[in-house]
């Protein structure tokens, strides 16, 4: 394969794990609109979480480094986010305390999501038995 393909190849790794990361960070939003899509979500925030706590490289950056360099370009050090996220949000680089907060970011946005439609999905239950409200009356009306 020609050094360019590499590169595009490369560049679409880099867009996948940037739009994997937005997912982690913001998809309990589309959760909100599309409750089914948290078996979906709810992995990939377990995920992200453990990479950051755990201090690991996501298998993602590995691979876009190799296409780089097989396309002929520069590599870096370091993780994607090191690279590419906290270089402009942290210019000093990436610290374990920094990586810490991010993975903690992360749930704390999340876990205010998850809150948020777990209330609003109880609050129109049956307060006995907690059932939907009008599943009563439905079941009389049968």
């Amino acid at each position: 394969m020609r050094p360019m393909k590499w590169a595009i190849l490369a560049d679409s790794v880099l867009a996948l794990h940037a739009l994997f990361i937005a997912w982690v960070v913001a998809g309990g939003l589309a959760v909100w609109r599309w409750p089914a899509l948290a078996w979906l979500h709810l992995p990939a925030v377990a995920w992200g979480a453990w990479i950051e706590f755990s201090g690991g490289l996501c298998p993602l950056t590995p691979l876009e480094l190799r296409w780089r360099h097989v396309a002929g370009q520069a590599g870096y050090s370091g993780g994607f986010i090191e690279h590419y996220l906290t270089a402009w949000i942290y210019p000093a680089g990436l610290t374990r305390g920094i990586q810490f907060a991010l993975g903690a970011a992360v749930l704390m946005v999340n876990a205010v999501a998850y809150a948020w439609l777990w209330r609003r999905a109880w609050r129109g239950r049956c307060k006995p038995c907690g059932n939907p409200t009008g599943a009563h009356e439905r079941r009389v009306n049968k």
